[in-house]
């Protein structure tokens, strides 16, 4: 792996990270744990008790006038409300997921910087590390709107698409970034069915992954309103509504796309479907499990940040296996 190599990993590997502690933040509720942004309740180190937050020091007026911006009641945040908000385990939450966008930021400038060297061998390259570099500043952007709406569920599922599209971008880089690039052993005629297959399933999983993730704002929703009320409650809910449907069906498609592509890898490559099949294959049949568990069992948090987390490296293994399958001329 060249030093290229290393570093778009790195980067890949903190988006990964990140949208696991994302759903952390998601699934406690710990997506306002700061009023504010870039700072938390004002401070660089936000603080541990409502004692010590300086009320008086913070943009109240800056917060009523985005909040209005983004379709809220501006009226709603005062001080008093502020205050009645403050959980310090949600602060701390919500900052330890600042913290894990640093590294983020970090290594895709690095990979930015180290693609100046890889324009006139690989210029596709350096426009993949700047993409990576421009979507990285756009999600930065993204958070604070996200902070300002109050979580509003367009907003948030916009701050997810764009990972998503960062997760192709920086498996490109991270295959690419070398004169000998991995590749898919089989014949053409074969190798063109299997990319074919990897391209229904990507499109497959990203439509199941924004879907998945308006179905995820809806659960917040009822987190909201149905704090004591049974599961058949929220089940009954989700399911008169054409999203979840859609979204629980919809798997099917990801997982026959799944196995179509599996099976021809291990029908057509002389080493069959290798490791990265084996794990698209793998994370499609245990991210089932995981929705029929949520689906018939209970909507365990756990469960929840597994399966996002899960649908975040699926993601980018099948970019790369999908790179894999390219042809030389087209890289």
């Amino acid at each position: 792996m060249t030093r290229f190599q290393k570093l778009a990993t790195a980067a890949l590997i903190s988006v990964l990270v990140l949208m696991f502690v994302g759903a952390i933040v998601r699934v406690t509720g710990a997506g306002m744990g700061c009023p504010d942004w870039p700072t938390c309740w004002g401070c660089l180190i936000p603080p541990t008790r409502v004692e010590n937050v300086d009320f008086a020091k913070l943009p109240i007026e800056k917060f009523q006038n985005k909040a209005k911006r983004m379709g809220r009641d501006p009226e709603s945040i005062t001080a008093a409300s502020l205050k009645a908000e403050f959980n310090p385990r949600h602060v701390w939450t919500e900052f330890l997921n600042r913290l894990t966008s640093l590294p983020v930021g970090f290594f895709s400038l690095a990979t930015f910087i180290a693609a100046f060297w890889q324009r006139e061998k690989r210029p596709l390259v350096f426009w993949m590390a700047l993409t990576s570099l421009v979507v990285v500043l756009t999600n930065a952007w993204m958070g604070a709107r996200v902070v300002y709406s109050g979580l509003a569920p367009g907003v948030l599922t916009a701050h997810l698409a764009l990972a998503m599209s960062l997760l192709g971008t920086l498996s490109y880089c991270a295959w690419r970034g070398t004169d000998t690039p991995w590749r898919v052993a089989m014949d053409p005629r074969p190798l063109g069915r299997l990319r074919l297959a990897l391209t229904v399933l990507l499109v497959a999983i990203i439509v199941e992954g924004i879907v998945g993730a308006r179905v995820r704002e809806m659960t917040d929703m009822m987190a909201k309103f149905h704090v004591d009320a049974p599961r058949e409650t929220w089940m009954g809910e989700l399911e008169s509504t054409w999203k979840y449907l859609f979204h629980r069906s919809f798997s099917w498609v990801v997982l026959g796309s799944a196995w179509w592509a599996w099976s021809l890898a291990k029908r057509h490559s002389t080493v069959g479907p290798g490791r990265v099949g084996n794990v698209v294959f793998g994370i499609v049949l245990a991210q089932m499990v995981l929705g029929l568990v949520m689906s018939q069992v209970h909507i365990y948090s756990w469960v929840q940040v597994l399966h996002v987390g899960l649908a975040a490296i699926l993601l980018a293994c099948v970019w790369l296996w999908l790179f894999a399958t390219a042809p030389v001329r087209k890289i």
